[in-house]
């Protein structure tokens, strides 16, 4: 199971009811968090999560409402007793950004590492994440993602017996282990059927639309894009500033097919999301306004059942 949470789904500035922008995802004891924004941490905990089991932070860019928590939300994690090593990946200068917004927090009880991207597309594996660092089309260097769990083969019990394949090498090649016993070597295609479909989320912010972000989003279980802007008239602020509107992000939708859409990322003149939704249903049906603490929990197909 995925748990997804968008705990802020503010642009430029926070809000009585609105914190800026994050989004965090937990799965098998691991949490990932992209963005930062002013009240990530304030966010977390009214979720009822834990900021603790953080060890992979995402930056799409390193404007203040997406990175600018970071400071409070390191000091919480210091004084947490927390001594697991911390990953944080993101655009060029990322090191030299984050250790300058350290320097209130300079003592941490564990160790960070910094992953600097520099290719338009960028893969790594993390804790049981697929993660798919994209860059779009912003006023300064900025990345989506997309994070994906994959999903084994059945374990054949059958096949295993008729391999003779010992009963002590079974829960290994289930992990994707190949195990060597006594002289032989055992491998996981040996006794696993074929992939099975796993989970996806995509998470794109401060763009304008582009064909990649199709492309990384199709099939998603989950596709979180900006909507900077909904109300009529404002397609030429969205071109000036390097943002999306409403439409856009839905149009980006009906390319990618994810099985559910979830705006974010709104300007701080946008009171009433909804209120525009139905243009955007038109469009692309499963589509949500992004509310702060929205969550979704994504279980794989076979557990549906």
């Amino acid at each position: 199971m995925l748990d997804v949470c968008l705990l802020g789904t503010a642009g430029m500035m926070p809000l009585p009811y609105r914190w800026l922008t994050s989004l965090m995802v937990r799965y098998n004891g691991s949490s990932l968090l992209i963005d930062c924004g002013e009240g990530t941490q304030v966010a977390i905990r009214e979720k009822g999560w834990s900021m603790n089991p953080i060890d992979t932070i995402l930056f799409t860019h390193y404007h203040g409402d997406h990175i600018g928590g970071l400071p409070g939300l390191l000091l919480s994690m210091g004084n947490s007793d927390r001594t697991e090593p911390l990953t944080m990946i993101g655009p060029k200068g990322l090191e030299r950004v984050a250790n300058a917004l350290r320097v209130i927090a300079p003592e941490l009880p564990f160790p960070i590492s910094y992953v600097e991207l520099k290719e338009e597309v960028e893969r790594f594996s993390r804790n049981g994440y697929e993660i798919t660092a994209f860059k779009v089309k912003h006023n300064v260097t900025c990345y989506g993602y997309s994070l994906s769990i994959r999903r084994s083969g059945k374990f054949d019990i059958e096949r295993a017996k008729a391999a003779g394949i010992p009963v002590s090498c079974w829960n290994p090649l289930q992990k994707g282990s190949v195990v060597e016993l006594d002289g032989r070597i055992y491998t996981p295609d040996m006794v696993l059927g074929p992939e099975r479909k796993g989970l996806k989320v995509t998470y794109c912010t401060d763009t304008r639309p582009a064909p990649v972000i199709a492309e990384m989003a199709a099939g998603a279980d989950l596709f979180v894009c900006e909507g900077m802007y909904a109300e009529a008239g404002m397609e030429e602020k969205a071109r000036q500033k390097k943002h999306m509107t409403f439409t856009e992000a839905a149009a980006l939708a009906a390319k990618a097919q994810p099985k559910e859409l979830w705006l974010t990322h709104y300007s701080p003149s946008l009171n009433y999301p909804e209120n525009y939704m139905k243009e955007v249903r038109k469009i692309f049906p499963r589509a949500q306004a992004g509310k702060d603490g929205m969550s979704m929990e994504l279980v794989f197909e076979e557990e549906k059942e």
